[in-house]
């Protein structure tokens, strides 16, 4: 049986929620929907900390600079204080993760996020490489190409139809969110199967759902998050060789 080229569509997140990466990590591909409308409600532009022993958090937010307003695209988006930002990150991350016994693996990651947003770069360049920073700490070795590279349909499933076929995929890996719109007949019609990622319904996850994936590679150990993503199925087909 030849095996199936997937990929996951997703839009930069800052430091994505665990099922995030989950998604992503299970995708040879990631296609960054960068070219659609900005959300400031969304987690492109910030990130659910949570402290290791207890339920206190709070948000790492990047203030921004919306060209067109409300109408701004997230390509578009830029940070309105790199400098602050960037201290942010770093001070943040920090206090909730300073402590936890894997920091050391971390800390690079963070200070490589930092220098980023540091530079000025573009929110979804920092959301972005937030993002891949942590992938390829799981061991993802897969490919990121951004949306706004192609030329597309604009209709929902359509577009994302079509960009799986842009990246040479044959499988598109659905999250969770979009299972409740998708149209699998746009799929279809260009020869690509349609797959689920599933969460598995354990209660921590459900108590963490919007926290960040920096939880749990600081608080969880290696087996542990193993079992809890590629034993108990998140849709995912490999398996985890932390770097």
């Amino acid at each position: 049986m030849l095996s199936r080229r997937t990929c996951a569509i997703h839009q930069p997140n800052l430091f994505p929620r665990l099922p995030t990466l989950a998604k992503l990590y299970a995708a040879d591909v990631w296609v960054v929907l960068d070219d659609v409308q900005f959300n400031a409600r969304d987690y492109q532009q910030r990130s659910w900390l949570e402290h290791p022993n207890s339920a206190r958090g709070q948000w790492l937010t990047l203030p921004v600079h919306r060209p067109r307003g409300r109408h701004s695209l997230i390509s578009d988006v830029r940070l309105a204080d790199p400098v602050t930002s960037a201290r942010r990150v770093r001070q943040l991350v920090h206090q909730y993760y300073g402590r936890c016994r894997r920091w050391p693996e971390l800390r690079p990651l963070i200070e490589e996020a930092a220098a980023a947003t540091y530079a000025g770069n573009g929110l979804a360049a920092v959301s972005e490489l937030s993002t891949r920073l942590l992938l390829e700490h799981m061991g993802w070795r897969g490919t990121v190409i951004r949306s706004s590279a192609f030329t597309v349909r604009p209709e929902r499933s359509e577009r994302l139809a079509d960009l799986t076929v842009a990246v040479g995929a044959d499988e598109y890996l659905c999250g969770t969110g979009g299972a409740k719109y998708l149209n699998e007949a746009a799929f279809t019609a260009q020869g690509i199967r349609v797959r689920y990622a599933q969460v598995p319904a354990l209660a921590a996850l459900r108590e963490r759902r919007q926290t960040s994936g920096l939880w749990w590679l600081a608080a969880v150990d290696w087996e542990g998050l193993h079992g809890l993503l590629w034993s108990e199925g998140v849709g995912c087909r490999r398996s985890w060789t932390p770097r």
